[in-house]
């Protein structure tokens, strides 16, 4: 089996290559990456000289390098993590958005049409379907949940998930699609919440929150989110969209102070709330759960806890990122 596994130098894609090279170390994989200011290299250098693994350096928007490497290396699956995924940076440039999520997935089904990949399997997000109000936690995010965007970043994704769907039925290409909660775990660019929060406060720096701190995420373990991707790929139905929520509702605030309690230290402050901010997510993850018997294993305080301990024993990846430094390992490894 050789697997493509797009933006596999990301925080997902990057634990989703060490759970395969754990579960099925048969497999041949191909990471594809354009290193932007999210990739870093340096994350998979335990598996860069692994014979079975090769990285090559992509724009997957870049349609003559995509078909000459498929043309090359002849995929049987492809596992399309690659996307700008902020939704801050959304905001500020949309357009780079739509050119990776939207338009670099187009490229990939072409490639995978032309090239007869037996599985693509696009990695979505909960915030296509919008948000929830903080006053019925009854409600729950459901694949029938109509899409309801709020950020240029989840309308890219949203677009891309109607795009996916359009291919199969249109050209009967063999596709799944999950939709997954907040990942959190080792090797996140700490430009999100718990790395940033974690960095800050063991450097003594303001723990920023925005507008009341009340916004609740529905928190997964990558690991547990990487599982689920592997047994729709093994046993998932064609066409079909699948949730993958981790049942551990958090509010931002209650996120930050279990991270301060457990540093020991960190101060912080309210800044002014993100236009378009959704107040809740909360994914019902039933029809993974009856159809492939996935469940999340990793409680969140268990999680948390081994998330903030290996931030904390790996300082110099952080610092290696907030320097720049991460960006030159490609030229030492490469040239």
């Amino acid at each position: 089996m050789k697997l493509f596994v797009t933006g596999g130098a990301g925080f997902i894609g990057s634990n989703f290559i060490f759970y395969l090279r754990k579960a099925h170390p048969d497999y041949q994989i191909v990471c594809l990456d354009s290193l932007t200011y999210a990739g870093n290299l340096m994350t998979l250098k335990d598996v860069l000289k692994d014979p079975s693994f090769r990285f090559v350096k992509i724009d997957i928007a870049d349609r003559a390098a995509v078909f000459a490497l498929f043309e090359e290396e002849k995929p049987d699956v492809v596992v399309n993590f690659a996307a700008e995924s902020h939704v801050d940076r959304s905001i500020k440039n949309p357009e780079v958005f739509l050119q990776t999520n939207v338009l670099g997935t187009s490229v990939l089904m072409d490639a995978c049409r032309a090239f007869g990949v037996s599985r693509f399997h696009q990695v979505s997000t909960d915030e296509v379907y919008g948000d929830l109000p903080l006053d019925r936690p009854d409600l729950f995010f459901t694949e029938k949940t109509p899409l309801h965007t709020s950020s240029p970043y989840s309308a890219s994704k949203a677009s891309a998930d109607l795009l996916v769907m359009a291919y199969h039925r249109t050209y009967g290409l063999p596709v799944t699609i999950s939709r997954c909660s907040n990942n959190y775990g080792p090797y996140q660019f700490p430009e999100k919440l718990i790395p940033l929060m974690i960095f800050n406060a063991v450097n003594g720096k303001p723990l920023p929150v925005y507008g009341d701190g009340k916004n609740v995420r529905d928190w997964l373990f990558v690991e547990d989110h990487c599982r689920a991707i592997d047994l729709i790929l093994q046993k998932g139905k064609v066409g079909e969209v699948y949730n993958v929520g981790g049942h551990n509702e958090k509010s931002n605030l209650e996120v930050v102070q279990t991270i301060i309690d457990a540093v020991g230290k960190g101060d912080i402050r309210f800044v002014k709330d993100r236009a378009g901010h959704d107040r809740r997510y909360a994914i019902d993850p039933k029809k993974i759960s009856d159809e492939l018997g996935w469940l999340p294993e990793t409680p969140f305080a268990k999680g948390i806890e081994s998330t903030i301990r290996w931030y904390l024993a790996n300082e110099d990846w952080m610092n290696d990122i907030f320097s720049g430094a991460y960006r030159t390992y490609y030229d030492k490894i490469f040239g």
